[in-house]
């Protein structure tokens, strides 16, 4: 894992590390995401993960961008259908992560703040 951010790891992924860090990293809004996976083909570097749905694990999966992987192509954002996939710069995707993230596999988030998150951004749109 690299030290651009603070969260820890929960699974370690078995696929090469990224040579530099990007401008700017893909950041996935799981409350949009219908995981349909479209994204998960044009990425380069295969940094986009399944997550298993937030309350059955087979159902209503969801997609999230490795933030340790991804090298700032923008193939993914352009051809999301559902449009709920933002470039960020660095720092402020790493930010901004955890709250546009319902349930994580890659990092280990607050459930709390993630599910408050996910309530505020329904609320607003």
């Amino acid at each position: 894992m690299t030290k651009e951010h603070a969260y820890r790891m929960r699974i370690e992924v078995d696929k090469p590390a990224r040579s530099r860090a990007p401008n700017e990293i893909a950041v996935i809004d799981q409350t949009g995401c219908t995981g349909c996976e479209a994204c998960m083909a044009f990425c380069p570097v295969d940094c986009i993960e399944v997550v298993p749905g937030p309350q059955f694990p087979d159902l209503m999966k969801l997609v999230e961008v490795d933030l340790d992987r991804c090298i700032g192509c923008k193939l993914c954002a352009r051809h999301c259908p559902w449009e709920t996939i933002g470039m960020w710069p660095l720092v402020e995707g790493v930010a901004l992560a955890p709250r546009l993230t319902i349930r994580s596999l890659l990092y280990d988030y607050s459930l709390e703040e993630m599910h408050e998150a996910a309530e505020g951004f329904a609320e607003v749109g």
